[in-house]
Formats: C-alpha cells, sequence, structure tokens
C-alpha cells in the first residue's frame, strides 16, 4: 500500500488498457470479409451493379460473373504474354471494351482469348455491338518493363495491369478486368474465341476456392497484446513481491542482529561481575 506501488499499479493499469485495446482491435481484423459462396459468384450481373469504376476491387466483387453490352475500342488490343493454357504457354489477348452502362465512357479490360503464337491473334472487331459475359478478376501488379511488340505492332505486356493498360489507352477505366467466355453480336452469333473460325481459345477461369476468413497473422498478435496485458499486471507484482521480500529480509537481519548484541552484552556484564 505504499504510495510508489500505488502508482506504479496505476501505470500497470493504463499500460494493461492500452493493450487491450490494440488486442481488440487486432481481433477486429483478424475476420476478414467472407468470400461469396459460389451460388452468389456464378450469379450473372451487370458488371455496373458489381463494381465501380475508380474503385478498389474487394473480395466481394472479385471472381462474380458479370454481363457487359457495348464494343472494343479501336487500336486497344495487346498481348499478355506466358499465359498457361492446358499446359502450354501462349498469350492472352486483350482489348478495352465500353460498357454503354458504364459511367463517364469508363473501359475495362477484357480478355478475349489464348493464342499460342502472337501472331495469331485475331483482328479486333471494333465498333460492333456485343454482348459478352465473362468473369471479373482482380487487378494483376504491373510487371518489369520489358515489352516487345509484334510484326503488325500489336504491344506484348508481362502482365494484366488495368492501371497500366489505362495509360497505354487513355481512357479512365476500371480496377480489374474481365476474361470473356460468351461473347455475341447484334444477331446472336458467337464471335471471337467461341467462333469455329477463330483463332483463340477461349480462356475458361473457375470460381475461386473459398477461403476461411480469418487473418491468422492479427489474430496472433491479438492474443500477443492479451499477453502483453497480463504480463504488465505481473511486472507490478513481481516488483512489489521482490520488495516485500527484501524488506522481510531486513527485518530478520535486524532481529538477529539485534538479538546477537544482546547476547553480547549479557556475555559482557557476566565477566563484569564481582567474584565471590
Amino acid at each position: 500500500m505504499q504510495p510508489k506501488w500505488i502508482g506504479i499499479l496505476a501505470l500497470a493499469l493504463v499500460l494493461a488498457t492500452v493493450f487491450v485495446v490494440l488486442s481488440a482491435w487486432q481481433f477486429s481484423q483478424s475476420s476478414t470479409e467472407p468470400v461469396p459462396t459460389e451460388e452468389i459468384t456464378e450469379t450473372p450481373l451487370p458488371l455496373t451493379e458489381v463494381h465501380q469504376p475508380g474503385q478498389a476491387m474487394t473480395v466481394a466483387e472479385a471472381d462474380r460473373i458479370v454481363d457487359l453490352s457495348g464494343e472494343f475500342l479501336p487500336d486497344t488490343q495487346v498481348l499478355v504474354e506466358e499465359r498457361l493454357q492446358d499446359g502450354e504457354t501462349g498469350y492472352w489477348v486483350v482489348a478495352a471494351f465500353r460498357d454503354d452502362d458504364a459511367p463517364g465512357d469508363n473501359i475495362i479490360p477484357v480478355v478475349r482469348g489464348w493464342v499460342a503464337d502472337a501472331e495469331d491473334a485475331d483482328d479486333l472487331s471494333a465498333g460492333v455491338q456485343l454482348e459478352i459475359q465473362g468473369r471479373l478478376m482482380p487487378p494483376e501488379a504491373p510487371g518489369p518493363d520489358q515489352r516487345g511488340t509484334t510484326a503488325d505492332g500489336t504491344q506484348i505486356f508481362p502482365s494484366l495491369s488495368p492501371a497500366e493498360l489505362i495509360n497505354v489507352w487513355d481512357e479512365p477505366g476500371y480496377s480489374g478486368f474481365v476474361v470473356a467466355f460468351d461473347t455475341l453480336d447484334s444477331s446472336g452469333a458467337e464471335v471471337g474465341a467461341a467462333s469455329s473460325d477463330s483463332a483463340l481459345e477461349p480462356v475458361v477461369i473457375g470460381p475461386q476456392p473459398e477461403a476461411s476468413g480469418i487473418n491468422w497473422l492479427n489474430l496472433f498478435y491479438g492474443v500477443e497484446w492479451t499477453v502483453f496485458a497480463g504480463f504488465a499486471f505481473y511486472l507490478w507484482w513481481r516488483l512489489v513481491k521482490d520488495a516485500h521480500e527484501k524488506e522481510l529480509e531486513e527485518e530478520r537481519l535486524d532481529r538477529e542482529w539485534q538479538e546477537q548484541w544482546r547476547a553480547e552484552q549479557l556475555a559482557l556484564r557476566e565477566q563484569n561481575q564481582p567474584k565471590d
């Protein structure tokens, strides 16, 4: 109950409170947004109802099947290298698509199909009204600046980064891209990779596996801060215990010294007493 130890206890309470608050925050961050179930991702919705341009894509938006209605922009076809298809490395054929319902005439990159040889890519049918259904995918990080061109001048990129392509196309756009499954013209005929006279092969991307929704690193940090809160009280208790034991030891030594002093004084008196 000494003022010094009461003050240290108050400090321990403050530190423990801070640690508990940090622990609660880490626990709140450990529960990530759950990945949508396959029933949700495989239900087609218009692109504008799933994702908005100029916004980062969340886990609830990625991997969804979306519908688009609009046209490809001329002179926007590019290739993305090192894409596997049935164990063979080739190229994704990508072009800028403008959805009629997209706000602000924003565009989105659409993967039209896959080719083994860059020279086999179909010419882009720009300005033709099309209906596209495909899977909305999150952006890839820009790759190293080692791009080339084909014989006809088509640019080749190491990754599919919408931010990089938007700068190349000089058009505002979405943060993700779409892998087209079905592409129909105004008459309902298949065009692009789904067409029998196209060199493009369809790129099929299935739904991603469901994740646990738990961030184990944040969960570990939450437990760690809780331990720190308990350690603040343990440290206070240990300091008080050591100080108390030190006081008891000093009292014991004082008693032993007093007893020894009394014994010496008694022995001295006995020696000084006169003998009969």
